[in-house]
């Protein structure tokens, strides 16, 4: 079992800035890959961005490139998704994820923290 909690959500204002964490524990939290999903009110969830173990491989949803950036810190079990350049259009619900393997299909993710609502305000 891998336990995850995220925290950094909040409201903020058009063209702000926020870092999300998720924090692992658990057994051998530190070998997953890490994703971060997000979920608007009447949407489905959607991909946002992923890690690899090591952090070597990265992947990105077309509208968080160039904008968020996803970092990890097996030390601390940590990932992180810094948020630049927000919009109202990324209000949402926004969910860290592990995967065994590194991918951006939600359906392959294994554990979920409970998520944590960012609110931009135009």
């Amino acid at each position: 079992q891998v336990q995850l909690v995220e925290s950094g959500g909040g409201l903020v204002q058009v063209g702000g800035s926020l870092r999300l964490s998720c924090a692992a524990s658990g057994r051998t939290s530190g070998t997953y890959a890490m994703g971060w999903f997000r979920q608007a009110p009447g949407k489905e969830r959607e991909f946002v961005a992923t890690i690899n173990r090591s952090g070597g491989s990265i992947y990105y949803a077309d509208f968080a490139r160039g904008r968020f950036t996803i970092s990890r810190d097996n030390a601390k079990n940590t990932v992180y998704l810094q948020m630049n350049s927000l919009t109202p259009e990324d209000t949402a619900v926004y969910y860290c994820a592990a995967t065994g393997i590194l991918t951006v299909r939600k359906g392959e993710y294994n554990y979920w923290g409970q998520g944590t609502q960012v609110t931009v305000s135009s």
